[in-house]
């Protein structure tokens, strides 16, 4: 339950309307609005360029294509609207005194246009528009409070985009001003109430000052005074104020909160009579509000009636409903919550029945959605319910198709880290437990790096697959087309299941599925099977290591046969202590001996989670000195499992038994495979230095580093490239990544543990982050050795998505990739780089990126002899081929 989002109309303005278009308002017959338009065409031909009213006539009939779009939401008619706004502002200059009215009419249109495709710029350029036109309307302009009331409603839906708390704060300040612009008795003061509630409130919940809660109430308690028994938004008032005290109640337990809650609640049904389009909300806010009560007082009557309001809802919900599977969840849940506490066997099986109808769900698949089948999940691991596989399944596959129709923002990765919160790992360990083992791999692989893999299908959404003939090339135009509409219609809204959102999905599945009919093309966009993924095991076993909360295991992937379970007698609390207490160690090396702790650590690892797995590799006949690739999971991911081991005399750690790589994904490592350079019989290298960077301190080692792989490698490749200090800038840097495949970074890494985006390399001129990384487009990239600090370290609240610089680099398409897990010492560095390169050139004297592991594997070994610290030896890892 949240407070309904404030209405965002926006007003605009014409000189004089026509009066079919009068007629066309209070009538709202078609043809009137057809007829205003014709005339409004032919009176602008009568006022050719120069004419006196020209600017009047391209006003007039600009307003009646924007009546026209808003009715029939044609695109065609709001983009000629545009273009005659456009023109009508460049004949009232500055000083002209109707500019102000031009101004706001094109900010309107492209607010509009933004509404409808979610091209940003779009909303920006509305901003931007809204703001001179309030400078013109200064205090006392009649105007005025509309032009507030525009910019804040704008502000708000940038807030909604983007989440920057500027145009929140901005937004609210406008509306309190345009609030004091109508006094009482105003006949939009309510609705101005309403709207600063609103926005207070969604201030509320991103910064969580309990003042604006308060706030926001008290707007809203007034508000409701201003529309008494018999006004048209008496209802929507009674539940904005019901849900903002319901929200403070769950916040404070105010059981005062509460009890009014539901009585408004109450109020606010008794108004929407059977038929009413949003009585099935309140019917579901009613349920929601007495099954809080419920938990806090135990009244048993309270969960009764809240299973009838659900009840009730649901039925006005039928299959294909949008709301549907929230229903479904809801009254599943509350029938769940009674078994609990009564004990009666059919309240189980209907809760169980009602869940098994998620599968056949035939809309938009949204957030509520996937809540409702990972509520199965729950539930049905708590009874030991024989559906708890397919919960997951269903689960696995509403996350993948939410996510296939999300852009790739970073603000829905907030939304896709939410959604897929655990669920890859209570999937592998659900699958382990029923004996499913490639069932298994295919949903750790489906529930994780979720971004990444949406990353890779929006840019190349037909990579290695052969559309026939004109039809294919036609059908993938419109694919290309309807995924924009679509993620821009999602990045829009506030909600995941608005009618144009609905009316696109069903238009987006249908190209899908001709698609899926084309020759070839049967799997296009669904989640690869065992059978692609056990593609990742050619040159060696990956062994997929997991925590759920309901059991810990290891998966050894192999190229030949089925894979192979090793139980791991761990529990996951006891591997996020043992990943917790290793952070605390990783942030003091350098400036602390804790050898000895580390020396612990490495030894539990080994002890409990590794030593298992290569004595089980060692039974699968995979020999000492072979390749194998670690892909861990949740907790496992900020563990160095490539430097487990005894650490005694006469035993050997693992790095002395097998040569160890990681990959965030097998589907990852895959598509490396497959990747093979066009540009194989030229190598253009790029090394890239900076030791005096803007900000940070300054790295000596820097140009020694560069001038030994210079002396190295100019004999070998093609081409080699050295940008250094002055050169090695933001732009230079993305610049010579255009042009060269092989890359080596020498600088500052900059992790960013909370928002991972920000991740970054800093250069001479500011840092060079993920997000600039993921927006480039280079050419068949081969190689990268990131020597830089912190660079496969990501978000610590989401490991599992792996938003890491190391990472980045491996999913803009470098197929192998060298980084570190914690701070380098600088000399250590360039000691591991020299030895690095010259391992790295094959016999036949050019480089080959598929033995950078080897490579690095065999300069540790040397350092070891150099008497350098434990956990500078064992600091960088190799991702990928």
């Amino acid at each position: 339950m949240s407070p309904r989002p404030f209405s965002s109309i926006r007003v605009s303005q014409q000189s004089r309307q026509q009066p079919w278009r009068q007629r066309f308002w209070q009538r709202g017959v078609p043809s009137d609005l057809d007829e205003s338009i014709e005339l409004d065409r032919a009176a602008l031909l009568l006022c050719p360029p120069g004419h006196s009213d020209r600017s009047r006539s391209l006003n007039n009939f600009a307003a009646s294509l924007r009546d026209k779009f808003r009715q029939r939401g044609v695109p065609s008619d709001l983009d000629e609207c545009i273009e005659l706004d456009r023109a009508a502002l460049l004949l009232r200059p500055p000083g002209h005194s109707d500019r102000s009215e031009s101004l706001n009419n094109l900010a309107v249109s492209l607010a509009d246009r933004f509404t409808q495709r979610g091209v940003p710029s779009d909303l920006d350029e509305s901003i931007e528009l809204d703001r001179a036109a309030l400078l013109l309307r200064p205090p006392g302009h009649s105007d005025r409070s509309q032009s507030l009331d525009n910019l804040a409603n704008s502000l708000g839906e940038r807030f909604g985009q983007r989440s920057i708390p500027s145009d929140l704060h901005e937004c609210i300040e406008l509306l309190r001003v345009a609030l004091l612009l109508l006094p009482p008795g105003h006949s939009d003061r309510s609705q101005s109430l309403n709207n600063l509630a609103a926005s207070l409130g969604d201030r509320f919940r991103q910064r969580g000052v309990p003042s604006d809660l308060d706030e926001s109430i008290e707007l809203h308690r007034a508000a409701l005074l201003l529309r008494p028994p018999g006004h048209s938004h008496r209802s929507q008032s009674l539940d904005n104020l019901a849900n903002s005290l319901g929200e403070r109640f769950r916040q404070r337990s105010i059981p005062s909160d509460l009890h009014e809650c539901i009585e408004l609640l109450r109020v606010a049904l008794l108004l929407l009579p059977p038929g009413h389009s949003d009585r099935s909300q309140s019917l579901n806010n009613l349920a929601a509000s007495l099954g809080d009560r419920f938990r806090q007082r135990g009244v048993p009557s309270d969960l009764d009636e809240s299973i009838e309001l659900h009840r009730a809802a649901l039925l006005l919900r039928p299959p294909g409903h949008s709301h549907r599977s929230q229903s479904l969840d809801n009254l599943a849940n509350s029938l769940a919550n009674r078994f609990r506490q009564r004990g009666v066997p059919s309240d189980l099986d209907e809760t169980f029945s009602l869940f098994l109808q998620l599968p056949h769900i035939s809309h938009a698949v949204s957030r509520s959605d996937l809540t409702a089948a990972k509520s199965w999940a729950t539930v049905a691991e708590e009874t030991n319910h024989t559906s708890a596989l397919l919960a997951y399944q269903t689960a696995s596959k509403f996350l993948d198709q939410h996510v296939t129709l999300l852009s790739s923002s970073s603000r829905h990765f907030n939304v896709v880290r939410m959604a897929a919160a655990s669920l890859a790992v209570d999937a592998f360990s659900c699958s382990i437990r029923h004996g499913a083992l490639t069932t298994a791999v295919e949903l750790v692989e489906q529930g994780r790096a979720v971004f990444w893999t949406q990353l890779a299908r929006l840019s190349s959404p037909f990579d290695g697959l052969s559309l026939p003939g004109d039809t294919g090339g036609a059908l993938a135009e419109e694919f290309k087309q309807l995924s924009f509409r679509l993620r821009s219609a999602f990045d829009q809204s506030t909600e995941d299941q608005s009618p144009q959102i609905r009316q696109l999905t069903i238009q987006w599945n249908n190209v899908v599925s001709r698609i899926r009919m084309l020759p070839g093309l049967s799997q296009f966009l669904l989640p690869p099977l065992f059978s692609d993924l056990q593609k990742a095991a050619e040159d060696g076993p990956v062994i997929i290591v997991s925590a759920s909360r309901y059991s810990c295991d290891a998966l050894i992937v192999l190229s030949d046969q089925n894979p192979v379970h090793v139980p791991i007698d761990v529990t996951r609390a006891q591997v996020s202590e043992l990943s917790s207490d290793f952070q605390s160690v990783a942030e003091q090396f350098g400036s602390s001996d804790n050898q000895n702790k580390l020396v612990g650590i490495l030894r539990k690892l080994w002890h409990d989670i590794v030593d298992p797995v290569v004595q089980a590799l060692s039974v699968s006949n995979v020999h000492p000195g072979s390749r194998i690739w670690w892909c861990p999971t949740a907790e496992f991911a900020l563990l160095p499992l490539h430097a487990a081991g005894p650490y005694e005399r006469e035993r050997d750690n693992l790095s002395q038994i097998y040569i160890s790589s990681y990959t965030p994904t097998l589907a990852t490592l895959v598509r490396a495979r497959q990747r093979v350079s066009q540009y194989a019989s030229t190598q253009y290298f790029v090394a890239i230095g900076q030791g005096n960077p803007d900000r940070g301190k300054e790295l000596r080692c820097v140009a020694p580093e560069l001038a030994a792989i210079a002396q190295r490698l100019v004999p070998v490749v093609s081409s080699f490239t050295s940008l250094r200090d002055n050169l090695a800038t933001v732009q230079g840097a993305l610049d010579a990544l255009n042009h060269n495949q092989w890359l080596h970074l020498a600088c500052h890494g900059m992790p960013h543990r909370t928002q991972p985006f920000e991740s970054s390399f800093t250069m001479r001129d500011g840092p060079l982050m993920i997000k600039d990384i993921i927006q480039s487009n280079w050419q068949n990239p081969e190689f990268a050795f990131l020597s830089a600090c912190h660079t496969t370290v990501g978000d610590e609240k989401s490991p599992d998505e792996s938003i890491h610089l190391a990472a980045a680099m491996q999913f803009s398409g470098f197929r192998s990739v060298i980084g570190s897990m914690w701070s380098i010492d600088d000399e250590v560095a360039r000691q591991v780089v020299s030895a690095f390169y010259d391992k790295l050139v094959d016999d036949s004297g050019r480089l080959d990126c598929t033995r950078a592991a080897v490579a690095l594997h065999k300069a540790v070994k040397k350092l070891r002899r150099n008497n350098i610290s434990l956990e500078q030896q064992i600091v960088f890892v190799h991702i990928g081929v």
